[in-house]
């Protein structure tokens, strides 16, 4: 599947198919993570429930720490 993460065209294997293992793929799932799916951000709980499409937009931001 192909998808447009953060602005970049981005081939993803074909057993991802929610946010939530999208997170799982990039090892992002342990972090405090905004997704954004076509322009509609995603409350946490709706992760696993989201399910993906071909062509989909999506934009992760994570936060991180430093000085």
């Amino acid at each position: 599947m192909e998808l447009i993460i953060n602005g970049e065209k981005t081939v993803i294997p074909s057993n991802i198919g929610t946010v939530s293992e999208l997170l799982q793929h990039f090892q992002l799932d342990q972090k405090v993570v905004i997704v954004e799916v076509n322009h509609d951000i995603l409350e946490k709980r709706n992760h696993q429930e989201t399910h993906l499409s071909d062509g989909d937009r999506v934009e992760i931001v994570h936060f991180v720490g430093g000085g």
